[in-house]
């Protein structure tokens, strides 16, 4: 059994020899395959008698479970050496810095509606959404807003292609058409925000095609103007954060609302800065008014039963103010270097038991 035993030896070493897995299973198979060594030798049986036949057997059957071992043990070993080389070029070394390129901010405006929505959130308002795109009469005409009224020029409002049925269609100027598709499908009681994009043909530094506003909007049987006073009194000292913010109301008009009235907050303007908080001075920030009997019957509320009140303003405007940013076009310009600057860190989300910014 001189070729069994120099097999066995040539075998072993192509084993051992093996330098990775593929090279491993070309041995497996020209051992113990079909056609493999070990497999040729126990198929020339055939022709012995039967105990050289039984010796035979015995032999390669104890050479196949060696070798098999062998093959299981160097299996074993390159793969342990391959995972090994594997961990290491992917390895981390978690006690690195952060790349500071790698590092992703929340945008002011996104972080400015977030915290909207959880002071609004915290008073029971609700979300409301629409489309950018609006029908005249949800921008315009639902508002109680007249033919002739100059937000309906040309120059100061983008319109669109009619629709397929015949009906004019604009970019919405504000987010009041929100309002009207609220009430339309929404019984009493009603109350929502509407943030969203809104569009004016304007641009310089307080002022670009696209911004972006937020609208509230209360329906009830007993609401009245205190309700809208002390809503927005409560909004702007959590939003601004200054416990003690006074709010001043100054009679104005607007064609959806009656009573209507503007709303400045406390402020002093010394050595070219903007400070907020109860200094003697005043700075407007939204208006606000009770809904319009009109606006109420166009969208089927019986303005006798219910009456209810609204307010808008611009985020951009309220995020300048409190983040100290002083263009209205740098929201809108991509830098990179300016949302590092003005952006947020994205798991610091805001609430109102935790505090809206930190």
């Amino acid at each position: 059994m001189t070729d069994a035993a120099s097999l066995k030896s040539d075998l072993l070493a192509a084993v051992e020899g093996a330098a990775d897995l593929a090279s491993l299973e070309e041995v497996r198979v020209s051992a113990l395959g079909k056609k493999g060594r070990i497999t040729a030798l126990m198929g020339d049986m055939r022709n012995l008698s039967p105990e050289e036949r039984k010796e035979r057997g015995q032999l390669l059957n104890a050479l196949k479970e060696e070798v098999g071992q062998a093959l299981e043990s160097r299996r074993d070993v390159l793969k342990k050496q391959e995972l090994a080389k594997r961990l290491e070029a992917e390895r981390i070394d978690v006690t690195l810095p952060t790349r500071p390129e790698a590092e992703g901010r929340i945008h002011p405006i996104t972080q400015t509606i977030d915290e909207l929505v959880a002071i609004f959130a915290d008073m029971g308002f609700t979300v409301a959404e629409g489309p950018d795109i609006e029908s005249d009469w949800n921008n315009f005409t639902a508002l109680n807003i007249p033919e002739n009224h100059p937000a309906r020029q040309m120059h100061d409002t983008f319109y669109l292609p009619n629709s397929p049925e015949g009906q004019a269609r604009v970019l919405r100027t504000h987010t009041s058409p929100v309002q009207i598709r609220t009430m339309l499908k929404q019984k009493p009681p009603i109350r929502i925000i509407a943030p969203g994009r809104t569009y004016r043909s304007d641009y310089d530094q307080t002022h670009t095609p696209m911004f972006h506003q937020v609208e509230a909007l209360v329906i009830g049987e007993d609401i009245h103007m205190g309700h809208l006073k002390g809503c927005i009194l409560e909004f702007a000292r959590a939003f601004f954060q200054i416990d003690d913010l006074p709010i001043r109301f100054r009679p104005s008009f607007f064609p959806f609302t009656e009573p209507s009235a503007e709303v400045d907050i406390g402020c002093k303007r010394s050595g070219g800065e903007l400070k907020l908080g109860p200094y003697g001075d005043w700075l407007e920030i939204m208006g606000s008014g009770m809904v319009h009997p009109a606006v109420l019957e166009n969208c089927g509320i019986d303005s006798s039963r219910y009456q209810g009140f609204a307010f808008g303003m611009g985020i951009e405007r309220i995020a300048m103010l409190k983040y100290g940013i002083p263009d209205l076009r740098t929201f809108f310009e991509a830098d990179l270097r300016w949302l590092k600057h003005y952006g947020f860190v994205p798991l610091d989300q805001p609430s109102l038991a935790q505090g809206l910014t930190r």
